[in-house]
């Protein structure tokens, strides 16, 4: 089974936690465009969705899915979204796709978070993926240089703006112990306007897609 196959596998299962009538939480990425496939075929059956970036809005409107405004929306029963890397205190990182902020938001206001995944996002201690921090242009480097005091070797993403007008900061060579603390550290510097540390907000069910089918954490 292909890579593909088994987050295929991950986004078709998701479908098992999203409530009849609901307006559901959509995240980010290629697990969660399998996840999106699957919304398509029981759309009928949910009220709309609340999505994370305009990729993923893009195509849930192809599909016929109402898109509503976060903040028309008091909360989400379920947040369906992937992650770069998730540990087993259900702690990841997430931003690869610069999404990171309003998956932050869209998580920050629902009941539920499934994650989904393939078994090669699963890790012992996060760090290897380079943690995405989105950035005001200006504060760019003053960051970058508070980034280093932490530990970090942060590199400037070239050509890439997020979906609100920022930057996004990749750090290289961390290992993250202690992923509350470091979120608090990183969210505490000027001119950061979120880390891609889920770790307050952490997954409530992971969903890992494998050569045997999906497999259910919850």
């Amino acid at each position: 089974m292909t890579q593909d196959e088994m987050k295929k596998e991950a986004g078709w299962a998701a479908l098992e936690y999203v409530e009849k009538g609901s307006i559901v939480g959509v995240g980010t990425g290629s697990t969660v465009n399998h996840f999106i496939d699957a919304l398509g075929s029981i759309k009928d059956d949910i009220k709309g969705a609340v999505s994370s970036s305009e990729a993923s809005t893009e195509k849930l409107k192809a599909l016929g899915i109402e898109i509503f405004d976060c903040n028309d929306v008091s909360y989400l029963d379920v947040y369906v979204d992937g992650a770069d890397e998730i540990n087993p205190s259900r702690e990841m990182i997430k931003g690869g796709g610069a999404a990171l902020t309003r998956e932050k938001i869209v998580a920050a206001i629902s009941n539920k978070f499934v994650c989904i995944v393939d078994g090669s996002k699963a890790v012992e201690v996060l760090g290897e993926f380079p943690l995405p921090i989105e950035v005001i242009p200006m504060a760019r480097s003053y960051v970058a240089r508070q980034l280093v005091k932490l530990g970090g070797d942060p590199v400037y993403r070239e050509g890439v703006t997020t979906d609100n007008g920022n930057v996004i900061l990749d750090v290289h060579g961390l290992r993250i112990t202690n992923a509350k603390q470091f979120e608090n550290d990183v969210n505490a510097i000027a001119g950061v306007v979120t880390v891609g540390l889920f770790a307050h907000r952490g997954a409530d069910v992971v969903i890992t897609g494998t050569p045997q089918g999906a497999k259910v954490e919850s």
